[in-house]
């Protein structure tokens, strides 16, 4: 979703997995992101990543390299996130074809969306509809 006057976004995920590298693998080949930019450690750890979907971006890195955010989200419990999709089927059918967590299969949602979810490998619950919400401000 593009940010205000149609810039760049203004929201972006950010996550730290203790596998970031299959993290990433899962949400190109499963769930259709563009990898924009991976930055690894000496030791291989991901330092900070980028991945885009349609005008969004989410950012992630490796869990326990120290830092101010690495202690910062220490114990906190997966995230859940929405990302609009255009064809929510074959959307689905691409996640279930690399091995994804389907936790709802696409379903027509009361409000005039069609999404599903499906959860990464480490926990955390990804949406995916036509429901795209427009910012106000």
């Amino acid at each position: 979703m593009a940010g205000k006057d149609g810039g760049p976004p203004t929201i972006y995920p950010t996550l730290l997995y203790t596998d970031a590298k299959a993290a990433i693998k899962q949400l190109t080949e499963a769930f259709g992101f563009t990898e924009r930019s991976v930055y690894e450690g000496e030791d291989g750890q991901v330092m900070h990543a980028e991945l885009a979907h349609g005008a969004g971006v989410v950012m992630l890195g490796s869990k326990g390299r120290g830092g101010l955010f690495d202690k910062a989200m220490k114990g906190a419990g997966p995230a859940g996130i929405y990302v609009v999709v255009e064809d929510v089927d074959a959307h689905h059918r691409r996640a279930v074809e690399h091995g994804a967590e389907i936790l709802m299969p696409p379903t027509d949602q009361d409000y005039g969306s069609r999404d599903y979810m499906a959860r990464d490998a480490e926990g955390n619950v990804w949406s995916f509809g036509t429901y795209a919400p427009e910012p106000h401000g």
